[in-house]
Formats: structure tokens, C-alpha cells, sequence
């Protein structure tokens, strides 16, 4: 099979980077299945398994796809496709009012359900991308890890929860002092800032900690740094919204909107089986379970299928910040 994999931004992603990181395992396994594996991206974009052609935000998309291609997969919202099979990802949360594509495909189940659909496909990691884990180290910390600027990752509270619980802190993906987003400085010296890393900082990191810190104050569409986190041993402690309470199962983790709760939880988190953390993240998070579900959805649309009978929509418009109590 023929597949193009487009998305507007540069691969590979260096550092922080979701969807780019997803996009290259998919290619990359895609390719190792024997599929001829094309990316439409960014310039700067470079690839050793893959043809890349830059997509170009000016020009018609339909004329920017070449004729030999079998299925496009998209991830980002397009409009006016016409030339050939295809699905969109949708990897963020849309909104309300916003009517989406038919061949849309969601990130978890939540994230379908909450757009009247039942199309989604989670996304799993390449354990080749990542050191092998030393599931026997001395655990030392908790960690962060998302993009700390965003509000809606509340890494306040991530830090207000290893303060009251004793533990020290690594944030990934945020700086002490952020001007992004006005003016906030973060005093607080129980907490490390290390910024935006690569896979093999982030990986000694996670190693060596206690457990994922994420409570998030929004309905998550996946949540890449779950299933990392726990694929390193560490149970995650977060909120209970969107696809959070199907990532994270008791025997990994704990799920309160409570402050004091996951406060309690991370005092405990040695009570978790790390060794356990893992499996469950190899055994329903990898990049072979993702890419065999792309597969038969590319052979749906190919045959000329819609995934849903109607365009997706947000059912039910969410405030901006779910609740987070003390």
C-alpha cells in the first residue's frame, strides 16, 4: 500500500512534539510492515525510512498529493480533499459548534465519545525510541511532563502536590520563569526546571521517578506522556478527565480531582508495582497495536467507506477549567 502521512509541522521532532513523534513511529512501522510510506510536512523535514515532500499551506492540497498514492492520512482539519482516500486525526479537543470531517479518526474513546463517535485509535510508543528501563532503580522523585505554560496541564497543581507530599519535583517542558503567557515565576525550590528535553534526558528522568504527576484541568484526548511515564514503571497520578480513566487502571495509578487525595497517593506511590506499570504499557500502548488499527481503517476508507455515518461534532460544550479541589 501506498500511504501519504501529511501534518503542517517538521519531523523529526527534536524534543517536545506529540503528534510528530506519533507520525514517525506510524511511517516507521508502516514501512517495516512493507508499505511504501510517503510524509507531506514541514520544511526542514528530514526522513531515512520515508520520501519527504514539503507541504506547501498556499497551494491546493488536492495538487500537492501525488497520483500514485492509495489513502492520505491527515493530521490536521482539511478542507476540500477530494483526489483520493483518506481519514483525519484529530488530536486536539475542537470547539462546540465546530462540525468535523467524516473520516474523522479520535484519539480515545472519551475523545470519540464526546464528539458522538466511536472512531479512535490510541496511540502507542516505539520502544526502540527509548532506553531500555531499569525497573530496579532507587526512585527519587516525581515528575511533570507536558507543556507547563498551558494552564489547562495545571502544573501548579502537579507542584503544590509533591510540596504537601515531601517529594521533589522535575518539570519537563517548562521553565522557572515564563513570560509566555504574562509573567510567572515559580519560587519554589523543591522543584526543577529542565525545559523542553530530548528522549534521552527525559528518559533518565522518568526512570528514576516515583510516579507522573498530570492533573490535567481539561477532558485530555490521550496523553502521550501516560503511557511514556508508564512504560518507565511509574504509575500516574492525575485527574479524572477524558481519556485519563481508560489509560490508567488502579493497578497504575490513581485518578481524584482532590489535591489532598493524590497527595495521599504519591506518599504511597512505592505501593505501586513498576514492574507492572510497564507491561500494561507494552502490552496496550506500542506502535504495532496503532499501526494494525490504522490499517484497517485505511482499507475502510480505500473501499470507500466513511468512518462515521454523520460529521462529528462536540456534544456538549466544556468549561475552560474542570474542577480542582483541596
Amino acid at each position: 500500500m501506498k500511504i501519504l502521512i501529511v501534518n503542517n509541522t517538521r519531523i523529526p521532532a527534536p524534543k517536545y512534539g506529540g503528534t510528530e513523534r506519533v507520525i514517525w513511529w506510524l511511517g516507521k512501522e508502516l514501512n517495516r510492515l512493507g508499505h511504501q510510506v510517503t510524509y507531506l510536512v514541514a520544511p526542514g523535514s528530514a526522513c531515512p525510512f520515508a520520501k519527504v515532500l514539503i507541504y506547501d499551506d498556499t497551494v491546493d492540497i488536492n495538487q500537492q498529493v501525488p497520483d500514485d498514492i492509495d489513502v492520505v492520512h491527515f493530521h490536521f482539519q482539511v478542507a476540500g480533499f477530494t483526489k483520493k482516500p483518506y481519514l483525519i486525526n484529530v488530536h486536539d479537543n475542537p470547539g462546540y459548534g465546530h462540525q468535523l470531517n467524516k473520516n474523522s479518526v479520535f484519539v480515545s474513546a472519551n475523545h470519540a465519545a464526546r464528539h458522538g463517535s466511536s472512531i479512535f485509535v490510541h496511540h502507542g510508543l516505539d520502544p526502540d525510541d527509548y532506553p531500555k528501563p531499569d525497573l530496579t532503580i532507587k526512585r527519587t522523585h516525581a515528575h511533570f511532563l507536558a507543556k507547563a505554560a498551558w494552564r489547562v496541564k495545571n502544573v501548579k497543581g502537579a507542584i503544590d502536590i509533591a510540596t504537601a507530599s515531601s517529594n521533589k519535583l522535575i518539570v519537563l517542558g517548562g521553565t522557572r520563569l515564563n513570560l509566555k503567557m504574562g509573567i510567572r515565576f515559580t519560587p519554589n525550590l523543591n522543584v526543577r526546571f529542565k525545559g523542553m528535553v530530548d528522549n534521552d534526558q527525559k528518559s533518565v528522568v522518568l526512570n528514576a521517578s516515583k510516579a507522573l504527576l498530570f492533573p490535567v484541568l481539561w477532558n485530555e484526548p490521550f496523553g502521550l506522556a501516560i503511557i511514556e511515564s508508564l512504560y518507565f514503571g511509574c504509575p500516574v497520578l492525575g485527574t479524572p478527565y477524558g481519556s485519563l480513566p481508560e489509560l490508567v487502571t488502579p493497578e497504575v495509578g490513581l485518578l481524584s480531582n482532590s489535591k489532598q487525595t493524590l497527595t495521599t497517593g504519591l506518599k504511597a506511590a512505592d505501593e505501586f508495582n513498576n514492574q507492572l506499570c510497564h507491561d500494561y504499557a507494552v502490552a496496550n500502548f506500542t506502535v504495532q497495536l496503532m499501526t494494525q488499527r490504522y490499517l484497517e481503517l485505511y482499507e475502510q476508507v480505500i473501499n470507500g467507506k466513511n468512518l462515521n455515518n454523520t460529521a462529528p461534532t462536540l456534544l456538549e460544550a466544556a468549561p475552560k477549567y474542570l474542577p480542582w479541589n483541596n
